[in-house]
């Protein structure tokens, strides 16, 4: 991997990833809600907004004790790393953005935070000699009960399940060749405060990833499930506890899938650059590296 530098993402496409077509390029979907858009926190430090700084990236890779596991997020000159290996596309506000692998790939449009895709990338970029190409498709505030519902579970296909295929097609118009490595799912919020939803999200889950392998003709495009682990463990007999059950138990009825466990990477608010928003990890950057870590090493196990 060569690695180059810069402060804030192109806009423009980058053509990473035509360098060898007789290598097919790797893609993954990532997909989800407002925690697979990333609220982790670069470098804004406000004392009144941030806490001061507490918790955001340049933060943590000073002082948590996963510091030297984030190393490789910066070169010799205290710059942002950019992957030549590992392209990222994503589509904000009806614009596409796309380009080689750094911070700054959330809806926030500039380089002020980050989301799981960001150290998953480093993790798939490293284990693979082919290209790759992460597609992420998310959006806050969205259920797998109405937004995405997939059309197997019946009534009216959530329309951001059909905008999601859209995106994702749009993103390969033009790749060469490609296969399909895996699809990362990280949402939940909307289904976990709403009984309702909770009590289906099982079966929708299943539903989900039978009819995502079907519209990408990948029967066995690996599936791989990020907990809803915001604000760490959770207490017997909430909400939390029940939604988590459903993403554990509706992951084990999917061949070739894996549960991923992540409310061990949850911060504490006061350690944190966003105390009030618990529902995006309180904006912590580590727990975003973190969760994005667990992912991606989840994702080369099943793939193995």
């Amino acid at each position: 991997m060569k690695l180059l530098t810069l402060l804030l993402v192109s806009i423009a496409s980058v053509s990473l990833l035509h360098a060898d077509q007789n290598k097919p390029v790797k893609v993954f979907i990532l997909a989800g809600q407002s925690n697979m858009e990333g609220h982790g926190v670069v470098d804004m430090d406000h004392e009144k907004n941030y806490n001061g700084g507490k918790g955001n990236l340049e933060w943590s890779m000073k002082n948590s004790k996963n510091k030297d596991a984030m190393k490789h997020l910066r070169d010799h000159k205290g710059k942002w790393v950019m992957r030549d290996d590992v392209e990222i596309s994503y589509k904000v506000k009806g614009k596409v953005r796309k380009g080689g692998l750094t911070v700054g790939y959330t809806g926030y449009g500039n380089s002020s935070h980050i989301g799981p895709e960001l150290q998953f990338g480093h993790i798939v970029g490293d284990h693979f000699e082919e290209p790759v190409l992460l597609i992420k498709t998310a959006w806050g505030g969205k259920s797998l009960h109405v937004d995405f519902r997939p059309p197997s579970s019946g009534g009216d296909t959530g329309p951001y399940y059909k905008q999601m295929v859209e995106e994702v097609r749009e993103a390969l118009s033009g790749v060469g060749k490609y296969e399909f490595a895996g699809f990362i799912w990280m949402q939940g919020w909307n289904d976990m405060i709403s009984k309702e939803a909770t009590a289906e999200y099982e079966a929708n889950l299943v539903n989900f990833a039978k009819d995502v392998r079907a519209e990408f003709k990948s029967p066995g495009l690996p599936f791989i499930v990020g907990e809803l682990g915001n604000s760490g463990p959770a207490k017997v007999g909430s909400g939390m506890a029940a939604f988590r059950k459903a993403q554990k138990d509706g992951t084990a009825k999917i061949k070739n899938a894996v549960f991923v466990p992540t409310s061990q990477h949850a911060r504490p608010a006061d350690l944190s650059p966003n105390r009030r928003h618990g529902h995006h990890w309180f904006g912590n950057a580590e727990s975003y590296f973190l969760v994005g870590d667990s992912l991606g090493k989840a994702t080369l196990e099943i793939i193995k």
